[in-house]
């Protein structure tokens, strides 16, 4: 089995709550919570980030598709949100609706509806996942 990644993402936290430094390729993102949990909302927080994942990897396979099939849609937008419920188990519920700039026929939302779905975040969501943590 092989990584997805060429190199890790890795994680900091020190003294000052809930900020957190996530290093990856080329970069840094800093994550942090809203105020009204006690943070200082210096960065998105876990959810947040978690739902941009899968909004980028959808805008980013929406994209791809409509260039190779050459269809004139200059602009595609993503809205999502997340909620759960608790009993009788823990179920997350994921919301996307994407919304898309100039003429788009019925048979191009039917076929566009699909690709989303198919984008890989959504189906490592949509599949089984095993996370192994070691200290």
């Amino acid at each position: 089995m092989e990584n997805l990644l060429e190199q890790n993402i890795e994680g900091k936290i020190g003294t000052q709550k809930y900020l957190c430094a996530i290093s990856w390729r080329n970069g840094e993102l800093l994550m942090d919570e809203p105020e009204s949990v006690g943070g200082k909302d210096l960065g998105p927080d876990p959810f947040s980030t978690f739902l941009a994942s899968l909004a980028g990897c959808t805008l980013s396979t929406l994209r791809m598709y409509i260039d190779r099939k050459g269809w004139d849609i200059p602009e595609i937008k993503i809205s999502m949100n997340m909620a759960q419920k608790t009993e009788p188990e823990l179920e997350t519920f994921i919301s996307r609706t994407i919304s898309f700039s100039g003429n788009v026929s019925g048979e191009q939302k039917e076929r566009l509806l699909a690709i989303a779905d198919k984008c890989p975040i959504s189906k490592i969501l949509k599949n089984k996942i095993t996370i192994n943590t070691t200290l």
